[in-house]
């Protein structure tokens, strides 16, 4: 798989100097969990990233639960965080690869090749008997450049428009599970249901019972219905899990894939935009 490593490759090359780590465990219902697992225990040499304070700017009006950073900000904190374009990265987590696939997306789109994915999660690792410590990795600071990329992003705008055009130029799909994506249960957002015509494709249906992400033909399973499509539109509740999805569409051969970053949380913030429920 191009996009995910496996945890026999990254425990036999945890001394390479040119090799960062990104532990990015999270819990949305207790933001400070995952600094506080990291503290506990981790891969040796990685680092830790949280989801608000490095892979999302400041809450607005507008541009969802986790709005998304600019390029020049993006750049500035992975520069900060001893990242630069020709690191070779690997992220993780224990909740399925959702939020390491967040920081995949992002390097991905500021052009950088070498990032990835770890099969399964931090829980595996520990259980597979792999090292682990406590002991805080240092950082060493750098310059990240950005790079040509093919990863875009689209406003809310072009969300609008595609919406209303039945699929015929781009598809818009829906990574949240499929409750809240027919509007039965919204345990996050102020309103429930979904863009008008969008399509659901949970996020979850990348990755196995176990969190471990399915292999490329099956994945082309799931994908099987975009293969087609001249556009895809990706959006979950805050443009996070959708980043995920995003992943396996991309190990299953999908193009012209774009995120819409501030998904859901960001539709809804404003009152003239439809909703649909069923």
């Amino acid at each position: 798989m191009k996009n995910i490593v496996t945890q026999e490759w990254l425990e036999s090359h945890l001394s390479r100097s040119e090799l960062v780590i990104c532990d990015c465990r999270y819990s949305l219902s207790d933001p400070g969990v995952g600094r506080k697992q990291y503290d506990s225990g981790h891969i040796p040499g990685s680092i830790y990233v949280d989801l608000e304070k490095d892979l999302s700017r400041s809450v607005t009006e507008h541009g969802g639960r986790h709005p998304l950073p600019s390029k020049k900000e993006m750049s500035q904190v992975f520069g900060r965080l001893g990242i630069d374009e020709k690191k070779t990265v690997i992220a993780y987590d224990d909740q399925g690869g959702s939020y390491a696939a967040r920081l995949w997306w992002m390097l991905k789109l500021l052009g950088s090749e070498k990032v990835f994915v770890l099969q399964e999660g931090f829980s595996a690792w520990e259980r597979k008997g792999y090292p682990v410590t406590s002991e805080n990795t240092v950082l060493q600071p750098t310059v990240f450049t950005p790079q040509e990329s093919k990863w875009r992003t689209v406003s809310m705008e072009e969300v609008r428009l595609a919406s209303l055009k039945d699929g015929k130029e781009a598809i818009v799909v829906d990574s949240r599970d499929p409750e809240r994506y027919k509007g039965k249960h919204e345990p996050i957002d102020k309103k429930a249901g979904h863009i008008p015509g969008a399509v659901n494709i949970p996020w979850l249906k990348n990755v196995s019972e176990g969190s471990k992400w399915l292999d490329s033909s099956e994945l082309k399973s799931v994908h099987k219905d975009l293969k087609e499509k001249p556009e895809v539109i990706v959006y979950c509740g805050s443009g996070v899990t959708a980043c995920a999805n995003i992943l396996g569409m991309d190990e299953a051969g999908i193009e012209n894939v774009r995120l819409y970053p501030g998904s859901w949380s960001d539709w809804i913030s404003y009152p003239e935009n439809k909703i649909e429920k069923q």
